[in-house]
Parts: structure tokens; C-alpha cells; sequence
């Protein structure tokens, strides 16, 4: 049966059938064909799919990704970065993954992070004499942050399918998101020198205590938010709406940069993309059902557990197999049809499900910046006028970075745990 609905969704999808609805396609099939079910099964599990409270969170951190970059916080948080790098080779670049790192702890979306980092960057070092196929490629590189350090929808997706908390998946994505930045900013600095980019002309020094003032309240969410999520103030889903107010109130009232014309605007694009990813997870909702009830998953397990005698073989064909899907299936479906199947075969291994969840959305992630379905690539082609083809010979040593990062992620649970530990959590 599996195979027969993996077909399915995969001739749709070549077919340009829209993803969410190539897996409900593929579910229906599976109902109809061999579980014998009734059709109102159908958008039964489709609603039990959505009726999760920390799914809630998702509309609203996407709300607040969007007011942020409409709302002059995003301007203002690369006008602090480039005071301080900005005196480095290489500065323009370093700046962009500074501050989508600092963007990301609050947006939970790579490609509102594409956006709206990339409207202001990417001209910026194309006037640096960057080439324009580098900016576009680490801009897009630089978002995937925006699904590793927290909040991350991704996140939220993996603690609901695989039963995993998601308090400890956001203190869980500190080490990765750390990481990954920390790898992207050697090689751009490295790869500065080493093709002779200029150092940019501003002076930090004198432009630094303004640049603060100006930027201190977006640098207050990302403190509020985490804070009151690690702190117990509130839940993930309580801080996504925290979020919005907060957003709004400094995006309207303080720095004025967003009229209410402009929040409509804001909320129209908030709701597609909600629609979007809600009308994935209903139908990947259905798809598992249908696999549970066949008992597919227990057999792959069994499968899983007698072909790879240890947890370090089965990480291994797991990286692989994440990659690969990533290339051709969005990020937030692969999640929640994959993650139920494979978490309790990671923890059989002796996996901590947290770093598992950490190891798939980080790989699942490069699927963000990878052809043919990349959709940072897509934004940041569209953000900086580039075609891919010139953006795929920068686009590969940044993988590179992503995936040596990756390999420590994998086998180095403490990259992951260690903040967990820290806390006390563990």
C-alpha cells in the first residue's frame, strides 16, 4: 500500500500538483483503495490533524515575522550589525548572518527572514561589489537560521508529530543555530580574503551608540519571547502571540514606519502562508493515519532496527534519506510524515528524541536551499534579480559549511543537549 501512495504523490508532484494536496491525494487513495474506509474519514482526520493547541502558534510567529519586516525592526537591526562588523573584510556578509540570527529568534520563518533581510542586504553588497549570485546565495543560506534558532515552526511540527516538548526543542536549537553561524561566518571571512573584498567605509566606532538606541526594542522581542518561554512566564504558543502585540505596538506607535493600510497588507500575506502550511499538516495528517492503521510504521521499524545494527549506522542512512527529501518535498510535510515514523525507531536506538528532532529539521532544512524545490533560493532570486545558475556555484561551499555542521550536530548530542543540561532541564 505504502509504496502504491508514495507513487501516487510523486507522479502529482511531477505533475505540478500542488504538494499539500499531492499527500491528500495519495491519503484518499490509501482510505479508498485498500483500508476500506468511508470518505468522511477523510476530513475527519484532516481536522484531528489541526485540533492540536501548540499548532496555534504558527499563524502567529508568521504574523510577526511579516510586521517585524514591515515594521522598520528588520532596518534597524542590520544598522547595528554593521556597526560593529562593519570595519571586518567581509563585513556585508558577516552582517547578514548576524542579523538573521537575530531576526530568526523571533520570525520562526526562513523565507520572512529571505525577505526581509534580503531587501536590505543584498543591494547592499551587490554596491560592495559582491557578486550578486554570492549575496543572493548566503542571504538564502543565512535564512535557513530562521528554522533552527527559536522559535521555529519547524519545531513546533516535530513536537506535535513525534510527542517531543517543544519548550525543549526551542532550548535545543540554540547550539545548532550557533553553530551553523558561527561555520558560515569563517567562510565568509575566509573567502573575503581570499577574493580581496573590500572593507566597507563606515566607522563603527562613533555609529555604534546610536545604531543601539535605535535597535534597543528590537532587540528587546527576542529577549521578552525566549525569555518568557524559558522561563515559564508562557507557552510557545502564548509567546507567538505576545509576539504580534509586541510587534505592533513598536512597529505602529513607536517607530511608525507600518500604517494600518500596511497591517492589512501584512495580514492578507500572513494568511495565505498560515493557510498553506495548516492545509499541509491536514493532509500529512490523513496520510499517517492511514500508513498507522496498516501498521506500515511498525514494519519499518522492525525493517530499520534488523538492517542497522547500530545508532550511528542508522543516523547515517537517515542524513542521507532526509537529504534527498528534502530536495523534493517541503519542509513542514516531510515533518509531519516523517518524524511519527522515525522517532520511536531513533529513540529503540537509544536517540534523545530532542536531538533527533534537531538532527532532521537542520537536514530537512538544507531542502530550503537546495534545487529544485529550494524555496530560499526562489526568494532570494527573486529579492536580489538573479537567476539560480548563477547562484549554484556559491550556493555549493556554503552546503559544504551546512553539512560539516550537520555531521557535528549528529554525533555530538551535546551540541544540541548541552543548553538543556545548563538549564537544569535535563
Amino acid at each position: 500500500m505504502l509504496p502504491v501512495m508514495i507513487v501516487v504523490m510523486i507522479v502529482l508532484m511531477g505533475l505540478s500538483v500542488p504538494v499539500a494536496v499531492a499527500i491528500g491525494l495519495a491519503g484518499v487513495a490509501g482510505t479508498v483503495g485498500f483500508s476500506n474506509l468511508p470518505l468522511i474519514v477523510v476530513p475527519q482526520q484532516a481536522f484531528i490533524a489541526l485540533d492540536k493547541f501548540p499548532l496555534a502558534a504558527i499563524p502567529f510567529f508568521i504574523v510577526a515575522g511579516n510586521i517585524m519586516a514591515a515594521g522598520g525592526i528588520s532596518s534597524r537591526l542590520v544598522d547595528l550589525v554593521e556597526s560593529i562588523v562593519g570595519d571586518v573584510r567581509g563585513g556585508l556578509p558577516l552582517t547578514c548572518i548576524l542579523v538573521c540570527m537575530i531576526f530568526a529568534a523571533v520570525s520562526g520563518s526562513s523565507v520572512a527572514t529571505t525577505y526581509a533581510i534580503g531587501a536590505i542586504l543584498i543591494p547592499a553588497m551587490v554596491r560592495q561589489n559582491y557578486p550578486t549570485g554570492f549575496a543572493a546565495s548566503l542571504q538564502a543560506t543565512s535564512a535557513e537560521l530562521g528554522v533552527i534558532i527559536p522559535p521555529s515552526i519547524p519545531m513546533i511540527l516535530y513536537g506535535v508529530s513525534a510527542s517531543a516538548p517543544v519548550g525543549d526543542l526551542f532550548i535545543a536549537g540554540l547550539g545548532p543555530g550557533l553553530l551553523i553561524a558561527v561555520a558560515l561566518g569563517i567562510f565568509v571571512i575566509v573567502w573575503s580574503r581570499l577574493y580581496h573584498q573590500p572593507v566597507q567605509s563606515e566607522e563603527p566606532a562613533k555609529e555604534f551608540m546610536p545604531s543601539l538606541r535605535r535597535a534597543s526594542l528590537a532587540l528587546a522581542m527576542p529577549v521578552i519571547i525566549l525569555g518568557g518561554i524559558y522561563g515559564g512566564v508562557f507557552t510557545p504558543t502564548e509567546a507567538a502571540v505576545v509576539a504580534v502585540f509586541y510587534a505592533l505596538i513598536v512597529s505602529l506607535l513607536v517607530y511608525r514606519e507600518m500604517s494600518l493600510r500596511d497591517l492589512a497588507t501584512v495580514l492578507r500575506r500572513s494568511t495565505l502562508s498560515s493557510a498553506i502550511i495548516m492545509f499541509i499538516i491536514s493532509m500529512a495528517g490523513l496520510f499517517s493515519f492511514v500508513i498507522t492503521r496498516a501498521g506500515i510504521p511498525a514494519m519499518i521499524s522492525e525493517w530499520i532496527v534488523t538492517t542497522f545494527a547500530t545508532g550511528l549506522t542508522f543516523l547515517l542512512a537517515v542524513n542521507m534519506l532526509l537529504f534527498l527529501i528534502g530536495m523534493f518535498v517541503e519542509t513542514s510535510a516531510s515533518i509531519v510524515v516523517i518524524a511519527p515514523i522515525l522517532a520511536p525507531v531513533a529513540m529503540r536506538y537509544g536517540i534523545d528524541p530532542v536531538h533527533f528532532g534537531m538532527i532532521m529539521i537542520v537536514n530537512l532544512a538544507m531542502g530550503m536551499i537546495t534545487p529544485p524545490f529550494g524555496v530560499n533560493l526562489f526568494a532570494a532570486s527573486d529579492v536580489g534579480k538573479v537567476s539560480l545558475h548563477r547562484m549554484v556555484p556559491y550556493l555549493v561551499p556554503l552546503v559544504c559549511v551546512v553539512v560539516l555542521c550537520l555531521a557535528l550536530i549528529t554525533y555530538v548530542p551535546m551540541i544540541s543537549l548541552g543548553s538543556l543540561y545548563l538549564l537544569g532541564i535535563r
